[in-house]
């Protein structure tokens, strides 16, 4: 199955962006990463980040009419997985971007 938006691709479930990804050269990122998800340090699954901007910020894109709090709780997870200090929700539904910043705030500050 192929379902094509303005902002995103969607092929066999898997999200491709494309016309995000050479917008951003210039930046070092990682799409499509890999993370395990462990509680209580036993790996239970695994989950895939969007990217990973520069190995500290994940960036979550979504296309939905309204970001719940699973979306926020999604990307909390990573950012307690990866001990990441900031991540940024984006939703490219509607007529203009909306994003939110989130903070880990059990990381130190991830610029010094």
């Amino acid at each position: 199955m192929r379902i094509t938006t303005n902002y995103m691709q969607i092929n066999s479930n898997k999200l491709v962006y494309p016309e995000l990804s050479y917008k951003i050269v210039g930046i070092l990122y990682k799409k499509e990463i890999e993370v395990d998800l462990t509680i209580d340090g036993e790996k239970i699954g695994k989950y895939y980040l969007d990217f990973l901007i520069d190995g500290k910020i994940v960036l979550e894109l979504k296309a939905k009419p309204v970001i719940t709090k699973v979306d926020y709780r999604q990307i909390r997870a990573y950012l307690q997985s990866c001990k990441l200090k900031l991540g940024i929700l984006a939703n490219f539904h509607g007529a203009s971007l909306e994003y939110w910043r989130i903070l880990n705030s059990t990381v130190a500050n991830i610029f010094e």
